[in-house]
């Protein structure tokens, strides 16, 4: 059910969807890329540090509108799509990003003792003093949970969920293929909003197999005089324009020793909040 869409399939081109994607857009900017900006931002006495943080409520309202919002794009693809794949790729995203919520609380919290997200764990001050010093096992699992298992299981299915949909977003009108001016302006905030979830979560690999593999539709697509509707275009360009954002970030901090430290090997892609407390917050 899940082979390349066929003409008959692609006559039903839905319009674009601007509610979906405004919404979709809005949240992610609030809710995720929000969610540590406001935990520095509020009092620290209204969410003392063995509460839930006003980042983690941020968090808990993601994983609910999120997958909400996914299965709602699903709905209105213009071709069948696989639904037991769809569910099993939203169950695992909400225990990802479930499993990331918790993880994430506790090494943002530790923010407010003195961790750097530049350094490595076990180089961390704060950390590498702990007697015993399995404690620091426990803390290296944590992280484990937060940047590698949870980060895993929220982004392979979000990504295959948003290809899954662009494997419909094609027509066989050429008029057809087109976006609306709104929908340009929304394609800066929703790269911008990539950028920072690939550099951030650390799945450059699985953002350009994601983007190579879009792209090797698109023209696998074009020899069978199929076009991309709006949707489609929309997902392509805001693709497109956060594979540049990388690029000039990673040139931009390609020489910074400190980074290149922690970010060893070929794949060298910086975090914005481990480039945030090296060369901002150490400032202050």
């Amino acid at each position: 059910r899940h082979s390349a869409v066929k003409a008959d399939e692609a006559a039903g081109t839905a319009p674009f969807h601007l509610d979906l994607w405004f919404y979709f857009t809005l949240q992610n900017w609030i809710l995720d890329f929000g969610r540590p900006i406001a935990m520095l931002v509020f009092p620290l006495e209204w969410f003392p540090l063995n509460k839930p943080s006003v980042g983690d409520y941020f968090h808990m309202a993601y994983n609910i509108i999120t997958p909400f919002l996914l299965l709602k794009l699903m709905e209105r693809s213009p071709r069948t799509l696989p639904r037991a794949m769809i569910y099993l790729s939203i169950i695992t995203f909400v225990m990802g990003a479930s499993i990331h919520l918790v993880g994430d609380s506790v090494n943002h919290r530790l923010l407010f003792s003195g961790y750097q997200h530049h350094l490595s764990v076990r180089e961390n001050p704060i950390i590498r003093n702990l007697k015993p010093e399995t404690l620091i096992d426990s803390f290296e699992l944590l992280y484990y949970y937060d940047e590698y298992l949870g980060h895993s299981m929220w982004y392979v299915p979000f990504f295959l969920i948003l290809f899954m949909y662009f494997s419909g977003c094609f027509t066989p009108t050429k008029a057809e293929s087109s976006m609306p001016g709104v929908a340009l302006l929304l394609v800066v905030p929703s790269g911008l909003y990539y950028w920072y979830l690939v550099t951030e979560g650390q799945i450059f690999i699985l953002f350009i197999f994601t983007f190579f593999a879009m792209l090797a539709l698109v023209l696998h697509q074009k020899r069978k005089c199929l076009f991309l509707d709006s949707n489609g275009l929309f997902l392509f360009y805001s693709f497109a324009l956060t594979l540049l954002l990388v690029a000039l970030w990673v040139a931009w901090l390609w020489n910074d020793p400190v980074l290149r430290k922690k970010y060893p090997g070929v794949i060298y892609v910086p975090e914005p909040w481990a480039f945030y407390t090296l060369h901002v917050s150490s400032r202050r």
